[in-house]
């Protein structure tokens, strides 16, 4: 998640949407001055390593604190923090709320079955083979939680100016640089895409359950979005 000021943006993060490369790519952009939330361990030496600003400012000044908050960190000693995929109704409470009403605030989506397969494969990272099938890792609930609608919606509203489409990256990407003003193009890298074997399109490799499954758990993106399960290209 960033806030900056200069371009007066809000950037609200999903799961397995390009969000990580975005990120580094907008970091070119921040200052001390910004809010950039950490990312994940490796991402974060490359962020460092192509000397792009860092994570800063995450804790939530003490300023926008209620009196439970105050009570709960007098008890803790634990400051509430901007996570990486802080949704939007967390960052409206915890930013001032002319930031919040008047910065470009946008995010990003993909296909949900596409998107599915992506994250089952970022989940079992660490394995040579997984240790659930697709089928079991749905069926289980598994595949339930990937930060989408409720990072870019509250109470069930979309509250982000524009939602780009994972699917028209290049595009979507052109259009958020003029909108910005950006002095220059953004430059992706490719982050958390090198653990992934299996290229095969996710209708090769689902289920009729899993398929359904996933309609079911993301009727809202799949309705408000228009996706539909795709049949792999010839």
């Amino acid at each position: 998640m960033i806030i900056n000021h200069r371009y007066k943006f809000i950037f609200l993060k999903t799961t397995k949407t390009a969000g990580t490369s975005i990120e580094i790519a907008l970091s070119k952009y921040c200052t001390p001055d910004d809010v950039v939330t950490p990312i994940f361990h490796e991402d974060e030496l490359t962020r460092s390593e192509m000397k792009l600003q860092g994570p800063v400012n995450f804790q939530v000044p003490f300023d926008q604190y209620s009196r439970l908050d105050w009570c709960q960190f007098i008890a803790t000693r634990r400051r509430i923090r901007f996570l990486n995929h802080a949704p939007a109704a967390f960052v409206r409470r915890y930013i001032d709320p002319q930031v919040w009403n008047t910065y470009y605030k946008f995010s990003i989506e993909r296909n949900p079955w596409d998107k599915l397969l992506s994250y089952y494969y970022w989940e079992h990272r660490d394995n040579a083979t997984p240790s659930l099938t697709l089928g079991e890792y749905v069926r289980l609930g598994k595949g339930n939680h990937m930060k989408g609608w409720d990072t870019y919606a509250i109470d069930g509203e979309i509250v982000a100016d524009h939602i780009m489409r994972f699917e028209n990256l290049g595009a979507e990407l052109e259009a958020l640089t003029a909108r910005l003003g950006l002095p220059e193009p953004l430059q992706l890298v490719r982050a958390k895409g090198n653990f992934r074997k299996d290229r095969r399109h996710y209708s090769e490799v689902m289920s009729p359950a899993v398929r359904d499954k996933v309609a079911v758990v993301y009727a809202r993106e799949i309705a408000h979005f228009g996706y539909k399960f795709e049949q792999a290209a010839a």
